[in-house]
C-alpha cells in the first residue's frame, strides 16, 4: 500500500468511527509502514491525551507487557507520554526565549530518535524511530501527515478519537 491508495475496508476496531477518523488512523498506520526506520507514531491532544496511535490495540491492552501488568516498553502509550512532556518543555522554552511557537523537535539517542511536530490547536505528532533512520525522510513524512491531518483535527474529531480510545481500554 502506498500513500496514494485508499484505506482498506474497516477493521473491527474502526466500526463506528467517522470517515475522517478512519482516514486519520489510516494515514498514521501508513506513516509507519511507508517510512523506513519508524517504529511507532502517536498523536497527542493539547491536554496530553493520546488521540491516535499506530498500534491502538497494543496501547490499550493491559497485561501485554513483560509479565507485570504494564504495557510493553516503547508502546504508543509511552510515546504519547514522552511527546506530551517534550511538547510542554519546548513550548515553555520558546515562551521564555520569546521565540514564537515550536514547530518541530528532534531528540537523537544512541538507540533511537524521537520526533515531535505541532499538528494543530496544540495537538502534537510524535514519532519513535530507529537510530539509523533518515531524519530528513521522517521529518518530510511527518510534515506531510500534518498537512493532511491538521485541518481535519477539529474539536469534534478529537473528542471522537478520545472516546474511541477510551472504549478500547
Amino acid at each position: 500500500m502506498n500513500a496514494y491508495t485508499k484505506p482498506s475496508p474497516e477493521s473491527p476496531s474502526d466500526y463506528g468511527l467517522s470517515p475522517e477518523a478512519r482516514n486519520l488512523q489510516w494515514l498514521l498506520v501508513n506513516l509507519v509502514e511507508e517510512v523506513p526506520g519508524v517504529h511507532s507514531v502517536a498523536v497527542v491532544s493539547s491536554d496530553g491525551l493520546m488521540l491516535l496511535s499506530s498500534d491502538p490495540g497494543r496501547a490499550a491492552q493491559p497485561g501485554v507487557g513483560e509479565g507485570d501488568g504494564e504495557p510493553p516498553q516503547g508502546s504508543s502509550a509511552d510515546l504519547a507520554t514522552i511527546v506530551s512532556g517534550v511538547g510542554a518543555l519546548t513550548t515553555g522554552a520558546a515562551k521564555l526565549m520569546d521565540a514564537g511557537s515550536v514547530k518541530q523537535t528532534m531528540i537523537a539517542m544512541d538507540e533511537g530518535s524521537v520526533f515531535v511536530m505541532s499538528v494543530s490547536d496544540g495537538s502534537l505528532l510524535g514519532v519513535h524511530a530507529m537510530p539509523d533512520c533518515d531524519m530528513n525522510v521522517v521529518a518530510y513524512h511527518m510534515a506531510r501527515f500534518v498537512g493532511r491531518a491538521g485541518h481535519v483535527l477539529t474539536p469534534e474529531l478529537r473528542n471522537e478519537l478520545r472516546k474511541s480510545l477510551e472504549s478500547r481500554q
